[in-house]
């Protein structure tokens, strides 16, 4: 009797999703590591990490080890991998699971290399590549492998990567290391700079969520929020509202729309016929910014869906191409065996 799985992983920057094949979703925790920095020992891992950030002795360090969709710390991401695939797994880690990730549509030779040896070293006995948009639009339901236009634009924390798919490949894309992240860091740098009050990352979320917007017409709230003074390094509240939730953001969803614009662009004419019918579909939690799609429809001219339930889009993706891997493991970013 055999007890290996065939799992899905989205190894996002922001957050890990896991798939296992016949049980759907089982696993949706930040990607952060906790760790003792004078033992070098890991404390925490996912939620109970999280709940870390800015708020840990200084002994104690809650580290995110990916940036920008890839890795940026090979040990951390190691041991979180282990730690999220063994409990999705069930802890059956000594049985060989093949183990299909996400990676960027721009990912490199080098940074594809590095997610295949962390994953290896989990005990997986095969690893399968594929590139986000494709997994994002087989998980919104698109009929990618008909010959027809299909355009993705998935925002992740640390990437936004933008396709056209058709007969089940990418015809054109276009990889950009912005995202949810890069949202919170504007946020961050415009309230430092206009009301010299430092905030944090969470705090920062919350302006996203509660007030921000890429669409002005159609929100206008307001909230308030606590920080520390810079000038007087004492605890300040200031109110902050969607206009200038949006001045933070507006370099990088402008960056959004300059990446998509260029696929466009470069769009073969029938099948951007394709997709002027069809619309472009929407998938990733920063593609839940309010407002996000009314701003693309409006300046590419071509309706923008956001997909039902966009975070889980890339995760349900990767479970589905799992399922038909036998037809479609020679288009895959990468495939092999471990030795």
């Amino acid at each position: 009797m055999s007890f290996s799985k065939d799992i899905g992983v989205d190894l996002g920057t922001a957050s890990v999703l896991v798939t296992v094949k016949g049980k759907g979703i089982v696993l949706h925790e930040p990607s952060v590591v906790a760790v003792d920095s004078d033992t070098n020992k890991t404390l925490k891992v996912g939620e109970e990490a999280r709940l870390m950030l800015g708020r840990t002795p200084l002994n104690i360090t809650a580290v995110k080890p990916l940036r920008d969709g890839v890795i940026a710390d090979f040990d951390l991401t190691e041991v979180m991998l282990k730690h999220f695939i063994s409990k999705a797994a069930g802890n059956t880690l000594f049985f060989k699971h093949r183990v299909m990730v996400c990676v960027p549509a721009g990912i490199t030779t080098v940074e594809k290399r590095a997610v295949e040896e962390a994953v290896y070293r989990t005990g997986a006995k095969e690893v399968f590549l594929i590139e986000e948009p494709r997994a994002a639009a087989i998980g919104a339901g698109l009929e990618i492998f008909e010959p027809c236009g299909n355009m993705v634009v998935d925002i992740g924390g640390g990437t936004t990567d933008v396709a056209v798919l058709s007969l089940g490949s990418i015809v054109e894309k276009e990889s950009i290391r912005v995202g949810g992240n890069r949202f919170d860091e504007a946020i961050i740098r415009h309230i430092r700079d206009k009301h010299n009050l430092m905030i944090g990352e969470r705090t920062a979320e919350d302006v996203k969520i509660k007030v921000g917007t890429a669409h002005l017409k159609s929100r206008n709230e307001k909230m308030e929020i606590r920080g520390r003074d810079i000038v007087s390094g004492l605890p300040k509240t200031i109110e902050i509202d969607s206009h200038s939730a949006y001045q933070a953001m507006e370099e990088p969803i402008y960056a959004i729309l300059r990446s998509t614009h260029k696929v466009l662009e470069r769009t073969p004419p029938e099948l951007a016929a394709d997709i002027m019918d069809k619309g472009i579909f929407m998938t990733g939690g920063g593609a839940m910014l309010h407002g996000l799609d009314v701003f693309l429809s409006e300046h590419l001219g071509s309706p923008v869906i956001l997909a039902e339930d966009p975070i889980t889009c890339v995760v349900r993706g990767t479970g589905l191409a799992l399922e038909v891997l036998d037809s479609i493991q020679d288009t895959l970013v990468g495939s092999k065996k471990s030795s």
